[in-house]
């Protein structure tokens, strides 16, 4: 595993617990099909949507802020993926939205310096 995957793998596992943390019900990580891949599908039990969370990580800003890296391409893709989920067998029919949180997380820390949670992100 290259240094950025370990990365990655590190700030979706942060991720999930960040967001059960806050109320929301993890129903799947990296769930695939064949026309992608979610980080993280979870239930917002606040607002009781399905929510297709993507998570960014990085360890400084050099190559970009975490956010930066999630472009319009890969919203819309998102919000397919979560369509693809939502139609799966014995998932609720309710409402769905594409999440982003973006992680900054230097390599000398041991947990996030910055944690920002976009919410209902659109293309």
């Amino acid at each position: 595993m290259t240094k950025a995957q370990e990365v990655g793998r590190a700030g979706e596992e942060f991720a999930a617990g960040w967001l059960q943390d806050r109320g929301f019900t993890v129903l799947e990580r990296n769930w695939r099909c064949a026309k992608g891949e979610l980080d993280i599908v979870a239930l917002d039990t606040g607002t009781g949507e399905v929510v297709a969370v993507e998570v960014k990580t990085r360890t400084g800003s050099g190559f970009g802020f975490p956010a930066e890296a999630v472009d319009r391409a890969k919203l819309r893709r998102l919000h397919l993926l979560v369509r693809e989920f939502a139609a799966s067998p014995g998932v609720p029919r309710v409402g769905r939205r594409v999440d982003v949180l973006a992680l900054l997380w230097p390599a000398h820390r041991s947990a996030p310096e910055a944690i920002d949670h976009y919410i209902g992100v659109t293309p």
